[in-house]
């Protein structure tokens, strides 16, 4: 596999923001959103096996595990093998643009899936069969840049009944990728007020999210 990293921090995203999680970031990613905030996990990374990566996670007390990336179902065998090594004693959660086929996933992993919406440049990226492969403990996600990303998210979720298919539907503004400094919701493209009043207008059945460890440490910190 190809690492970029490993670590043990507070999730900051998902139906379990604030929970302890280890995160293994594999490298590579073959979208290019426009507010990434991770592009130095497009390429680098080190060879690790199956094994290695298995001990270091078992090396923390964490029993949530998220694989990430890039893009990780780029190293599908590999992550389908590490996630069914984790699986008897871990949560395990996969991070996923939805680009790519989840059917490699082991049956088990929660699987966390971001459909693009237009501000990301990416839009129309998402693999519209990977829907049926969802069921109601996945999530599915949409970051958003402004409004028109929230009326692409909004009748995405409409035109293909998203909340028969999981109760976890998740909007999330971006984040400036030149963030530095007083750490605060103003460094959102979208002001969370704004979306949360759109939310409430609509009566969309959503989880508003924000990145929490962006609130916790500086927006532009590796590693946590």
């Amino acid at each position: 596999m190809r690492i970029i990293e490993i670590f043990f921090s507070i999730q900051g995203e998902s139906s379990r923001a604030g929970l302890p999680c280890v995160f293994v970031r594999l490298a590579g990613c073959n979208l290019r959103c426009r507010w990434c905030d991770t592009e130095y996990s497009f390429q680098g990374g080190r060879a690790m096996s199956v094994d290695e990566v298995e001990r270091e996670v078992r090396r923390y007390p964490a029993r949530l595990v998220e694989i990430t990336g890039g893009e990780p179902l780029l190293q599908a065998g590999e992550v389908a093998a590490l996630a069914g090594r984790l699986l008897p004693g871990h949560e395990v959660l996969l991070e996923t643009s939805g680009e790519r086929d989840l059917a490699p996933a082991p049956a088990g992993v929660i699987r966390i899936v971001d459909v693009k919406c237009p501000g990301s440049g990416e839009s129309g990226s998402f693999r519209l069969e990977n829907l049926a492969r969802l069921g109601p403990r996945d999530e599915i996600k949409f970051v958003l840049a402004d409004r028109a990303d929230y009326e692409f998210a909004r009748d995405f979720i409409a035109r293909h009944r998203l909340a028969d298919i999981t109760p976890h539907l998740l909007l999330s503004p971006a984040f400036r990728k030149d963030a530095a400094g007083e750490r605060s919701a103003a460094q959102c493209l979208l002001d969370p007020r704004e979306l949360a009043a759109w939310i409430l207008a609509d009566g969309l059945p959503v989880r508003l999210q924000l990145q929490v460890h962006k609130f916790i440490w500086d927006p532009a910190t590796r590693g946590v």
